[in-house]
């Protein structure tokens, strides 16, 4: 497998990136050591487009993203995912906090992040009733925003493969050496060979980077829970509401999600091993009494589903992305903790611009380039009338295989049959939604196995929720 340039880390930054270089007249691949894309950090996040105003003026996260929010609404656009701008509230108790929301302000000026305004209790509790009596101030930022972290992964990546990027699952690489100017990637996947190398492996980052002998890089794994709870709650609130943030991160938020739910979370604490995603009992009890501090109506009862995710933590807290000083052609995107999902679009745009300083400009963009997603079908957001004319052309969009999110038949088949399509029960779940609704896959779940082995041409028995070892049935119950 020789490529010019191979993507490590099919995570929305890896992804995006992908999409963008996919426009150059050259061999392309993306690759990851899971069985899909989004199945690191961007399958467990806040789902936030942060307005800017946290990070430290100057930085790369600063910089990276109040961009990377501007470009937002129209990445998704053109990748149909769903993006809503609902704004955000940072939320104080008592009159430090309320000194801190100022200093928040101002570094957002500094920023350059428009429309934020500074609220009293009251004025913030005319916006969201629900918000706790004993709220003393808020910070107001009007572009801040929510989206699906992982389908605007998977859309990026399905554009990036219509654009010629080949797509590699299961390849974990496990050393790279050089060979006559070339990387040469030792994977479980097999032996890849590229003259450039993008290095966006999440929290994984710094050991691929010392693979080439650049240990530059030092990456701390940080676990945050959360719950999300039923739609029957995700009106309590329209805005993102932040607490005042501290050094362990912007705090426990509550937020509506673009499906309807509510999201309570994260948490935030070091963990050696750098793929546990556990939750603890310690854990989502904080998770349930700091959110109802914000949102007393906001009850840990009403949760459907919980989990946790990794956040990549550098000593400097800042991005780092750049040609490594060991290799030029070696580019490295590290440490892409929050707001790394908001600033995914900006990243992907300085990736770009690093990739053609070093190549020097010396592959020409195509000529079809297309930047844009063809859009999925969504069966439950449809009329009636169109509900008709599509069953009428295939009658499989006429049978609904997940009740509580109304998901057809036809659009499962098209999740798998996509170029970066389903291959497992969670890759079904992140593309369609087929089991994230209250019976997280009680009613729906067997019928999912069934249509993957049906499609995929294995046998039931082989289908997995999320890659190896992660199999629903071990053996046949009975004789055919």
């Amino acid at each position: 497998m020789k490529y010019d340039v191979c993507i490590i880390g099919a995570g929305v930054s890896g992804s995006l990136i992908a999409r963008a270089l996919s426009k150059y007249d050259m061999s392309l691949c993306l690759i990851d050591k899971e069985n899909d894309v989004a199945m690191g950090s961007t399958k467990a996040n806040s789902a936030i487009v942060h307005a800017g105003f946290d990070a430290v003026p100057g930085t790369y996260k600063a910089k990276l993203n109040v961009r990377g929010t501007e470009m937002m609404e129209e990445t998704c656009k053109e990748l149909h995912v769903e993006y809503k701008n609902n704004e955000s509230l940072v939320i104080a108790f008592g009159e430090t906090e309320n000194e801190h929301l100022k200093e928040l302000y101002e570094r957002g000026i500094a920023n350059g992040v428009p429309d934020m305004e500074l609220l009293t209790g009251d004025e913030v509790r005319q916006l969201e009733p629900n918000l706790s009596e004993e709220i003393t101030g808020a910070l107001l930022a009007k572009t801040a925003g929510i989206v699906c972290p992982y389908k605007l992964t998977i859309a990026a990546a399905e554009c990036a493969a219509n654009n010629g990027c080949d797509f590699i699952r299961n390849a974990e690489v496990k050393g790279i050496t050089v060979d006559d100017g070339l990387f040469v990637l030792d994977t479980t996947a097999g032996e890849i060979t590229a003259e450039y190398v993008i290095n966006a492996a999440g929290v994984h980052a710094d050991e691929v980077a010392s693979f080439i002998g650049d240990d530059s890089i030092e990456i701390r794994g940080r676990r945050g829970s959360y719950f999300i709870l039923d739609k029957s709650q995700g009106n309590l609130v329209s805005r993102t509401i932040f607490q005042c943030p501290s050094e362990k991160g912007k705090g426990i938020l509550v937020a509506p999600t673009v499906d309807g739910n509510l999201l309570l979370g994260p948490t935030s604490e070091f963990v050696d091993d750098k793929d546990l995603t556990d939750t603890t009992l310690e854990e989502l009890r904080a998770v349930a009494e700091l959110s109802a501090r914000s949102v007393p109506l906001a009850s840990s009862r009403d949760s459907i589903t919980s989990f946790s995710g990794i956040r990549a933590y550098t000593k400097n807290g800042d991005f780092v992305i750049g040609s490594s000083k060991v290799n030029e052609k070696f580019i490295n995107v590290a440490g892409i903790e929050s707001p790394g999902l908001s600033a995914a679009p900006a990243i992907a745009e300085l990736v770009d611009e690093i990739f053609a300083n070093v190549s020097k400009n010396k592959f020409a963009i195509k000529a079809d380039y297309d930047s844009t997603r063809k859009a999925p079908v969504r069966f439950r957001e449809m009329t009636d009338d169109e509900r008709r004319e599509l069953i009428a052309k295939n009658s499989a969009y006429g049978r609904v295989i997940c009740r509580c999110e109304t998901v057809t038949e036809g659009e499962i088949i098209d999740a798998i049959r996509m170029k970066v399509g389903a291959v497992d029960v969670d890759g079904v779940k992140r593309r369609v939604r087929a089991g994230m609704g209250r019976c997280q896959g009680g009613f729906c779940g067997s019928k999912v196995v069934e249509i993957l082995s049906r499609e995929l041409n294995v046998p039931v028995n082989e289908v997995t929720k999320f890659g190896k070892g992660s199999n629903i049935l071990f053996d046949k119950t009975k004789e055919d």
